[in-house]
Order: structure tokens, then C-alpha cells, then sequence
């Protein structure tokens, strides 16, 4: 390929990838169907822009090996230890269940030898790893119960892609001529070599090169252990690609994992979009024109099927409840994005031939593409039913409070451990029940499961006969709705009210809570008091200009509450307090101001530790 046709190539990868992936995001499809469509666009199927195959191919073959290092150089032994039940108990039952039953269907209806429908059923049986996680964050359910579910799902799903990598050259051999035991021993040897060779040369190399303190150095050597690997391991007769997973994993416990993931997080997106964007390109569009129904027919079926074998493992052995399966269900029916990789490997050992990879891999595109939109269906149909909560509020029989605590959290445990220390009555009220298990573990007393916002749960608390109500909770609408219901029934409760930023403690002021804290602002000056003092200010005076600066932000939040609503005001108003600041921090240090200021014995406050 001469240099003009690389750049043009280039070019048209990277034009395809800014145009496509910004718009799938924007409407929640996420950015591996961007890469996806990419390819189709610029690939000979529509547009034509990139005709060498041989460097598709090339290209592609590097995001796979880079692909599957990455997968393994996230998977610890310790994460996998912390979630042994869940990923070696629901991910094994799901991956041979669903292994099992579509090897079925592809041998008994569509004629598929054994070895292939065995490959085809375990390719279609794993789920998409990059779709499910970046959804999850996306939605912010990671740490949700069905979704460390699907994560340990997934976890599983990465695992079981070794040995099915690893079994495609054995099986392509037994398919043609008798089994080939003296393979076997060969591909377990050389997998033997690499994790033990790996686990004991690894720490010297890295550790020897980390003393050159280069961070390019750094990574090349990352890089040069996964070609290594790779290359090794294809010289053994064994897939590339699942030496670079062993690379990975390797890696993974190493005490340089961490500074080796963020050398390489840059390109780990632009990577994996790669290769999507050539499966995009090897996509057989004109099956949907002349075959469409087979390919919808497939579609339906491969998500029908595991959705009917995932739900009762949602259900039974993840115990969670029908809304949640659901969700999960909807994450972990589609296909994934090993499976490309499995087929496209078995069409080039034969063990299926052309037509039928293409076929399965468009079936595989698009229930990939579908998912978006099924989370969001499915998202839409929960949320018209209403919402219960999974427990009955506690009741609370306790004597009349001083304090009413609503939130019980970070900083709702700081306030009522004081308030113990100090022997006086508080009831704090927390809306998550795991949070209210977890603390009375710790023997916490007088906290109770409930609503703050809640008219009956105060009347059940005797905020009547309170002083002071801490507003403790860390999301700021609750916490308004909160404030705004104490306001109205009890104004004579002082409200102490935590603030997440600036436009929060806009709108308490608005519901007149007189001096609301915010949640960073005064660590925030203890930790600019520290740096002042670590470039050399004497305590004293570094402690004198926080605390002036503390005052002057406070009597601007003040005059900025007034205009908070008028953007072009509230952006001048900060403008013009910053050229303030500076120029009576430049009068503070002018040697007059010094002297006058130790002649009149200014002693500085000590407000911001």
C-alpha cells in the first residue's frame, strides 16, 4: 500500500468514525453501533471508499489482538475471586445453556456438522461486553443489582471465549481428518508455557524497565509482550488472538497494571473502533434485499431464545425481581462481539462456509443495534407502572428529637456521631434500605427506613417538637422537595441543608434556608491552605488568605442570588469578582499594608481548617 492510498485510508477512517459515533451517542445508541455504521457506510457495500481488503483485513486483525489484551488486562484474579458465585455460577449456567440450545437448533434444523453448530452455538451464546458495560454506565445501574449481575455475566462470557478460541484449529482438524490428539497436547503446552514463562519473566522485564522512567518505553514493552505472545502463539498453531488474552491477563497482576491502563487508555476506544468499523465493513448487506426473511427470522430467534433461558437465571439464581430481569434480559440477548472473531476464524479453518458467517454475522449486528432501543422500550413499559417500595417504611417509636437527620450517608453518619458523643436525641431517616441495613450493623440507633420528603414519616419523627432539622441528603431534588415540605409545615425548624454546588444553594435560598453548606467548599480551602503553604508561605499567612477569600466568595454567593436566573449577569458578576480578588490580594502584599496590618496585631482566622 504506497503512502498516499495509507493516508487516504486513514482519512476516511477517521472522517466515518467523527461523523458517525457523535450521532448514535446522541441518541443513547451508544458509540459501537457508530463504529458499525461507519464500516457499512465506507465499505464496499455502500459507498465503496476503501477497496484494499488486504489492509482491512490487516487493520482488523490488530484491533482484535489489542481488543481481547485489553478485555484481559482487566480481569484480576481478585475481581474474579470477590464475584466467584455470581460469574462462575449464573455466567456458567447462561453460556451452556444457551451453547447448548442453539448448537441444537443449528444442527437438528439447519444441518450444521456438529463441530460447526458446536462453534456457532457458543459464539451466539456470549453477549455483547462493550454494548452491556457502556450501557450500564450510560444509565448509571452499574452498581444496581442486576446490573453487577450482567457484569458478572459478562465477566464469564470473557472467560468462556478461551477455550472456544482455542478449540476452533482442533476441531476444524477432527472435522477433516481423525482427531489430533498430538494438537491438543501442543495448544495446552503452549498455553502452559506462556502463563508460567509469563508469570515469572513479566515482573523483572517490567520492573527493569521502569527504571528508565519512560513512559514511551513503558508501553512499547506492554506492546511488544502482546505481539510476543501473539506471535507465539500462532507459530504454536494456536489463535493469535487468544495469546494476546493471555498477555493481558498476565498483566493484570502485575503491580504495573495500573500505570500500563492509563499509557494505553487513550487508544483503547480508537482500537476497538477498528474493529468494529471492519466488521461493519464485511457485513453482507444484500442478504437483507434477497433473504430477509431469513435474517429477521434469525434475529427473532436468537433474542427470543436466551431471553426465555436468561429469565429464570435472572429470576432463580440471581434472585432478582421481574423489572430487573428484564433489564438484564434485554442487556444479554443480543450477540457479541467475540463472536465475530469465532466466526470469522471458523469460516477460515471451514468449519462453516461463507455464506453462512456473513449471514451470522449480520444476525449479530443487528441484534446489537437493536439493544439500545430495547433498553430504552423497556425502560418506557417499567416506568408506566407505579412504583412501590420494596419494604414498608419503618415505624419510628422513639422520644422527641432535637435533631432530625434526613440522610444518612457520608455526611448524615459524621453529624449523628457527634450528636451521640454529645448525648443529644436525634432520628435520622434514610430512603435507601441497603444503606439502613449496612449502618445498623454498626449498632447505629434511632435511624429508621423511610421518606424525609414524606409528610406522614415527619409526623411520625415529632418534627414538631425538633429544633433543627439536618438536610443530609446528596441528591439535590430530593433534598429541595425536602426543604420546601419543612418550610411549609414546620417553619419554626432551623434547616442546616447540605448544598452540591452553587445553583443548588441558589434554589435554598430561594425557600429561604439561610446559609446553606456546601458539600466541597471547605475542604476545598483546607487543601488550598496546604498548597499555599507547601510553596513556601508561612502558616499565618496562608491561612489569612483563605479565610479572605472564604468571606469574599460568601458575600458574592450572596449578591448572586439575586441574579442567579440572568446568565449574562451571573457570568459578569463572577468576572468581576476574580479581577476584585486580585486586586485586593496585590494591596494585601504591598509592604505598607504589611506593616499596618502587624501595627493594628491582624491575626488571621483560622475559619478554613
Amino acid at each position: 500500500m504506497d503512502s498516499h492510498h495509507f493516508l487516504q485510508t486513514a482519512v476516511v477512517f477517521l472522517l466515518a468514525t467523527v461523523i458517525a459515533v457523535p450521532l448514535t451517542k446522541r441518541f443513547r445508541l451508544g458509540s459501537v453501533l457508530g463504529y458499525l455504521l461507519a464500516g457499512v457506510v465506507i465499505g464496499p457495500q455502500l459507498l465503496g471508499l476503501v477497496s484494499d481488503t488486504e489492509g482491512v483485513a490487516t487493520i482488523s486483525e490488530f484491533g482484535v489482538v489489542l481488543m481481547l489484551f485489553v478485555i484481559g488486562l482487566e480481569l484480576s484474579p481478585q475481581r474474579l475471586w470477590v464475584m466467584r458465585r455470581s460469574v462462575f455460577g449464573t455466567g456458567l449456567l447462561q453460556v451452556l445453556s444457551c451453547s447448548l440450545a442453539i448448537g441444537a437448533v443449528a444442527y437438528y434444523l439447519f444441518g450444521l456438522s456438529g463441530n460447526a453448530a458446536a462453534i456457532v452455538g457458543g459464539s451466539l451464546a456470549l453477549s455483547s461486553t462493550a454494548f452491556g458495560l457502556q450501557i450500564l454506565a450510560e444509565r448509571k445501574e452499574a452498581g444496581s443489582a442486576y446490573g453487577r449481575q450482567v457484569f458478572a455475566v459478562l465477566l464469564f462470557q470473557d472467560l468462556a471465549a478461551i477455550p472456544l478460541i482455542a478449540a476452533l484449529p482442533l476441531l476444524a482438524s477432527a472435522g477433516t481428518h481423525s482427531f489430533d490428539l498430538l494438537a491438543v497436547w501442543r495448544t495446552v503446552g503452549v498455553i502452559v508455557a506462556v502463563v508460567v514463562g509469563g508469570r515469572y519473566l513479566l515482573r523483572p522485564v517490567f520492573r527493569f524497565v521502569a527504571r528508565a522512567d519512560s513512559v514511551e518505553v513503558f508501553t512499547a514493552t506492554a506492546l511488544l509482550v502482546v505481539m510476543g505472545v501473539a506471535l507465539l502463539m500462532e507459530l504454536a498453531g494456536v489463535s493469535a488472538t487468544l495469546g494476546a488474552f493471555l498477555a493481558g491477563m498476565l498483566l493484570a497482576d502485575s503491580e504495573y497494571r495500573h500505570e500500563m491502563e492509563s499509557n494505553i487508555e487513550p487508544f483503547k476506544g480508537l482500537l476497538l473502533g477498528l474493529f468494529f468499523i471492519s466488521v461493519g465493513m464485511s457485513m453482507d448487506l444484500s442478504l437483507l434485499l434477497h433473504r430477509p426473511g431469513l435474517v429477521f427470522g434469525l434475529v427473532a430467534a436468537l433474542l427470543l431464545l436466551k431471553g426465555i433461558l436468561l429469565w429464570p437465571l435472572g429470576r432463580l439464581l440471581g434472585g432478582l425481581n421481574r423489572s430487573d430481569t428484564l433489564r438484564l434480559l434485554v442487556l444479554l440477548a443480543c450477540g457479541g462481539e467475540f463472536a465475530f472473531v469465532v466466526l470469522r476464524q471458523a469460516a477460515e479453518l471451514g468449519l462453516i462456509d461463507v455464506g453462512q458467517r456473513d449471514a451470522l454475522v449480520l444476525t449479530i449486528t443487528l441484534t446489537m443495534a437493536l439493544t439500545p432501543l430495547l433498553v430504552v422500550l423497556a425502560a418506557k413499559a417499567l416506568n408506566l407502572k407505579p412504583k412501590k417500595p420494596t419494604r414498608e417504611f419503618d415505624t419510628i417509636d422513639t422520644a422527641p428529637p432535637r435533631v432530625i437527620i434526613a440522610g444518612f450517608g457520608r455526611v448524615g453518619q459524621i453529624i449523628a456521631r457527634v450528636l451521640r458523643a454529645q448525648g443529644i436525641p436525634f432520628v435520622a431517616l434514610e430512603h435507601s434500605a441497603e444503606q439502613v441495613d449496612f449502618s445498623r450493623r454498626f449498632g447505629t440507633g434511632n435511624l429508621f427506613f423511610g421518606d424525609p420528603a414524606r409528610p406522614e414519616l415527619l409526623r411520625a419523627a415529632q418534627a414538631d417538637k425538633a429544633e433543627v432539622f439536618v438536610l443530609a441528603t446528596d441528591d439535590p431534588e430530593a433534598n429541595l422537595r425536602t426543604a420546601r415540605l419543612v418550610k411549609r409545615q414546620y417553619p419554626h425548624l432551623k434547616i442546616i441543608a447540605r448544598a452540591r454546588n452553587r445553583q443548588h444553594v441558589f434554589r435554598l435560598m430561594d425557600l429561604g434556608v439561610d446559609d446553606p453548606v456546601r458539600e466541597t467548599f471547605h475542604s476545598s480551602l483546607k487543601m488550598t491552605r496546604k498548597t499555599l503553604e507547601a510553596l513556601g508561605l508561612s502558616h499565618e499567612l496562608a491561612v489569612d488568605r483563605v479565610e479572605r477569600f472564604r468571606r469574599y466568595d460568601e458575600d458574592l454567593l450572596r449578591k448572586q442570588s439575586l441574579v442567579y436566573d440572568d446568565e449574562t449577569k451571573l457570568i459578569q458578576s463572577t468576572r468581576d469578582a476574580l479581577v476584585d480578588l486580585q486586586r485586593l490580594f496585590e494591596a494585601d502584599a504591598e509592604p505598607d499594608a504589611e506593616r499596618e496590618r502587624q501595627r493594628a496585631g491582624d491575626v488571621p482566622l483560622r475559619g478554613a481548617d
